[in-house]
């Protein structure tokens, strides 16, 4: 079955997400997460997964949540920003892509970029590493809220990810994220084709209100 919004989510920037989240006083920017390459894309619902360190009396492990993923599906990854080991590498990226995952998010960093780059698997972190998060880290929770560069995201939430980073859509406030970031979409174009004809930017962006399409609504 078709997901309306992601596909509405799929023609839409994320510089033009953030205004509208700014226009609804929403925080969505997942601030320092990063596409590997600057190709890359992804659009889709978030499963999430919360990462602690290692229990030294009932260790357990990094977790093998990856075969019950469902096409589509935005892996979330929450490794607490460290830098100091991985969650995510080659076995994780040609499986994901076997299934047609939409990408994945990690705070914190990946391994063996090189796969990924390869494959075109989207892949968005806070940086990479070689160091495995295996005897070092382990899955806390899944479809839990978890903390992604400061943006709160929850099991279903919309996630869009482009070459400035990612930002994540709560999922009770989506319908007016995108209906806001359509029409600042649709402004912008307006703008540009005026410009096209002739008019100058300054009178362009004062006759289609601008300077106050990200203005928080009073």
């Amino acid at each position: 079955m078709t997901d309306t919004n992601v596909e509405r989510l799929k023609k839409l920037d994320c510089a033009t997400l953030s205004d509208a989240m700014d226009k609804l006083g929403i925080e969505g920017v997942c601030r320092g997460i990063k596409p590997r390459d600057q190709g890359m894309r992804l659009a889709g619902r978030a499963f999430t997964v919360l990462y602690g360190p290692i229990d030294p009396v009932n260790p357990g492990t990094v977790g093998d949540f990856i075969d019950d993923l469902e096409p589509g599906t935005v892996v979330v990854l929450d490794n607490g920003g460290r830098e100091d080991c991985t969650v995510w590498g080659d076995i994780l990226t040609a499986v994901a892509n076997s299934k047609n995952l939409a990408g994945t998010v990690i705070d914190g960093p990946c391994r063996d970029v090189h796969l990924c780059l390869k494959l075109g698997y989207p892949v968005y972190s806070r940086s990479y590493s070689m160091k495995t998060g295996k005897d070092r880290v382990q899955v806390d929770g899944v479809q839990v809220p978890v903390n992604i560069g400061d943006a709160r995201v929850c099991p279903g939430d919309l996630l869009r990810g482009d070459s400035d980073g990612v930002v994540v859509l709560p999922r009770d406030r989506e319908d007016e994220i995108l209906e806001i970031a359509e029409h600042i979409e649709e402004t912008e174009g307006r703008i540009r084709a005026a410009v096209e004809t002739g008019m100058s930017l300054r009178q362009a962006r004062a006759e289609f209100g601008y300077h106050k399409l990200q203005t928080k609504a009073g």
